[in-house]
C-alpha cells in the first residue's frame, strides 16, 4: 500500500518542474524558481533512458506553456471565436513543448555518449552541452516559422536585476546561465541520491533472487571522479558565471553607462487610452473628451513628445488622412508637446499596413510594422488565396521596411506589438543609430490577464541587449519606461513619475528619459557587443555541438573500415 502511494506520488513529482517554471513568470513572478525548476528533468536526462526523458520533458513543457498561455482565453471574453481560441491555445502549447522534448532527446543522447568516459567529458556535458542545447533551441523557436520569442529562461534574471550578460550575448546567454545553475543543482542532487539509488538497486536485485556482488557494484567507473574532485562540477559553474558577469559589466553595461556623459533629457508623456479590441469596438465614447482629460494631467509638465499606443488612431482615421493630421495637431496643442507618436493603419497602393506615425510641426514620418503576427494580422498565403484575407481579424496587412524615425535630430527605433520580443530586429534598430526604443502595443485582446505583464517583461531584455532606454505604451497593457544602467544588474525597469508602471488602468505617465549621445564619427551610440555580433556566436556554437553529436553517432553506427560490426543501442 505504501509503495503504491509512493509510486503515485512520484508521478505527481515529475510534474513539479513544469509548475515551478510557470511560477517564475507572471502572474506569480516567483523568479527564484527558475534557478532549480529544471533540475529534476536534467537529472533524468543524465540517469534515465531517452524515451522516458523525452516524454517527461514534453509533458512538463506542455504544462508550463499551457499554464503560461492561460491568458489566451481572454480573447473569448473580448469577442473572439472560442473554438479557434481553444484550438490555438492547445496547438501553440504543444508546439512550444516540442522544444522541451527536443532538448530532452538531445541532452539524453549527450549523456549516453558521456557515460563510461573520463570525468572531463562529464564536465563538458554540464558546462557546455546542456546550456548550449537549451539556448540553441530557444533561438530556433524565436525564429522558425516567423518565431514565437516569448518567455525565454533569460527573461527572468533580466527582470530580476541580473541581466548584464544580455549585453554580451542577448537574452539567450542569460538562458545559458539559468541552465548552468539548474545543472549544478542537479549535480548536487546526484551526489546526494547516488548512495540511496545504489542501495535500492542492490535491494531490488536481491529480492529478485539475483547474485549481488556489493564490492563490484560499488567500484567506481571512469565517469566517477575521485572524492576530492567531486566538488569541481559544483564550484566551476559558479566561477564561470561570476567571470561572465564581470566581463559583462566591464565590456557591456559599463561602457553604456560611460557613454551617457552628455546625454540629453527627453520629456515624454505616455498616454494609455484602453480602447477596446477589434471585436468590441465602442463608439459611445468621444475620443476627444477622453484625450482632453488624459492630456490635462501632463500638460503642466511640458512634455516634448507624447506617445500613444498601437491602434490609437484607429478610431480617428487612416494615417495620411486629414482627420489624422488634425487630431495629432490637436494633441500637440493640448499637451504643449513638439511631437506625437501613435499607432494606426495606413493604406497605400491598395496595401494595408499596421503603422506608427510621428507627427511634428507640419511633418509626418511613418514606420510600417515589419514582423507581422500570423493569424492575427495576416493569414499565411492570403496574398495568393485572397479568400483567406477575410479570416484575418484586423485585415490582411503587408510588412514594411525597418527604419528609424527622426525627432528633432534624435533617432527613435519603433517596435509595434509583438516586435518588441524580436531581439534580432530590435538590435538592428540599435545598429541603425537608434538612441531610444519606443515600443507601442495593443494588449486589449488579452485585457486584465497576465499577458500584459509577461509582454512587458520581454522589453526589459531588449533594453539590456541594446543599452538603450525604452519608452513603452500599452493599450490595456503596461505603460512605463526602462532605463539601462551600468551596474551589476543591467536595468531599472518600467518606472515613471510615481515609480510604478500603469497596468490595465487608463491614465498617463510622465518621465524624463536620458537619451545617449551619438558619436559623430560612427553616427550611433555606444554599441553593446550583442548589437555588434547578435546571436551568431551562440548559435554557431550550438550548431557545432549538434554536428559533433551527429558525427559521433554516425561513427558509432557505421561499421568500422576493417569489416567490424556496427553496434546499435
Amino acid at each position: 500500500m505504501i509503495r503504491q502511494l509512493l509510486a503515485k506520488g512520484m508521478k505527481v513529482f515529475w510534474l513539479l518542474p513544469g509548475f515551478l517554471l510557470w511560477a517564475a513568470y507572471p502572474p506569480m513572478g516567483e523568479m527564484m524558481d527558475c534557478l532549480f525548476a529544471l533540475a529534476p528533468l536534467l537529472w533524468l536526462s543524465r540517469n534515465g533512458d531517452t524515451k522516458t526523458a523525452v516524454r517527461r520533458w514534453f509533458v512538463n513543457g506542455f504544462l508550463f506553456w499551457f499554464a503560461t498561455l492561460s491568458w489566451m482565453p481572454a480573447i473569448v471574453k473580448n469577442g473572439g471565436p472560442w473554438p479557434l481560441v481553444v484550438l490555438g491555445w492547445g496547438a501553440l502549447s504543444a508546439y512550444c513543448a516540442a522544444y522541451f522534448a527536443a532538448f530532452g532527446y538531445l541532452s539524453s543522447k549527450v549523456w549516453s555518449f558521456v557515460r563510461g568516459r573520463r570525468y572531463w567529458w562529464r564536465l563538458a556535458a554540464i558546462i557546455v552541452a546542456e546550456p548550449l542545447l537549451w539556448a540553441g533551441l530557444e533561438i530556433i523557436r524565436s525564429r522558425l516559422f516567423g518565431g514565437f520569442a516569448w518567455n525565454q529562461l533569460g527573461v527572468v534574471p533580466a527582470v530580476g536585476g541580473f541581466g548584464a550578460p544580455a549585453a554580451l550575448g542577448g537574452v539567450y546567454l542569460l538562458s545559458v546561465v539559468v541552465v548552468l545553475i539548474n545543472g549544478t543543482v542537479a549535480s548536487i542532487a546526484e551526489r546526494i541520491l547516488a548512495p540511496l539509488l545504489a542501495a535500492r538497486r542492490r535491494r531490488t536485485l536481491h529480492l529478485k533472487g539475483g547474485d549481488v556482488n556489493i564490492e563490484e557494484d560499488e567500484t567506481p567507473s571512469r565517469l566517477d571522479p575521485p572524492r576530492w574532485t567531486r566538488s569541481i562540477e559544483t564550484l566551476l559553474p559558479f566561477v564561470l558565471i561570476w567571470g561572465l558577469y564581470s566581463i559583462s559589466v566591464k565590456y557591456g553595461t559599463q561602457p553604456v553607462a560611460d557613454g551617457m556623459e552628455g546625454a540629453k533629457v527627453l520629456r515624454v508623456a505616455m498616454v494609455q487610452r484602453n480602447y477596446p479590441c477589434v471585436f468590441m469596438r465602442d463608439r459611445s465614447e468621444s475620443p476627444v473628451e477622453v484625450y482632453r482629460n488624459l492630456l490635462g494631467n501632463v500638460s503642466p509638465l511640458q512634455p516634448e513628445l507624447v506617445v500613444l499606443a498601437e491602434s490609437a488612431f484607429s478610431e480617428i482615421g487612416l494615417f495620411g488622412s486629414a482627420n489624422a493630421v488634425l487630431f495629432a495637431d490637436w494633441i500637440r496643442e493640448q499637451s504643449g508637446a513638439n511631437g506625437v507618436l501613435a499607432g494606426g493603419v495606413r493604406i497605400a497602393d491598395g496595401k494595408e499596413y499596421n503603422s506608427a506615425a510621428l507627427f511634428g510641426d507640419g511633418t509626418v514620418e511613418v514606420y510600417d510594422k515589419v514582423h507581422l503576427v500570423p493569424f492575427g494580422e495576416f493569414i499565411p498565403f492570403d496574398k495568393t488565396i485572397t479568400a483567406l484575407q477575410r479570416l484575418a481579424p484586423v485585415g490582411s496587412c503587408t510588412p514594411g521596411e525597418l527604419k528609424t524615425l527622426d525627432f528633432g535630430g534624435m533617432k527613435l527605433g519603433v517596435a509595434i506589438c509583438f516586435e518588441d520580443t524580436d531581439s534580432a530586429q530590435v538590435r538592428r534598430l540599435a545598429s541603425m543609430g537608434a538612441q531610444a526604443l519606443v515600443f507601442i502595443t495593443n494588449d486589449s485582446w488579452f485585457s486584465h490577464s497576465s499577458e500584459a505583464v509577461q509582454h512587458a517583461w520581454q522589453s526589459v531584455a531588449r533594453s539590456v541587449e541594446t543599452g538603450l532606454p525604452v519608452i513603452r505604451v500599452g493599450n490595456s497593457g503596461v505603460t512605463g519606461t526602462i532605463a539601462p544602467l551600468g551596474g551589476f544588474g543591467g536595468t531599472s525597469w518600467l518606472i515613471g513619475s510615481n515609480g510604478k508602471p500603469l497596468v490595465d488602468v487608463r491614465g498617463t505617465m510622465f518621465d524624463r528619459v536620458a537619451i545617449p549621445p551619438t558619436d559623430e564619427s560612427t553616427g550611433h551610440t555606444v554599441l553593446t557587443p550583442y548589437v555588434i555580433a547578435g546571436d551568431a556566436p551562440l548559435f554557431m556554437a550550438f550548431l557545432a555541438l549538434v554536428a559533433s553529436m551527429l558525427y559521433f553517432e554516425v561513427r558509432r553506427r557505421v561499421p568500422a573500415a576493417n569489416g567490424g560490426i556496427a553496434v546499435h543501442g
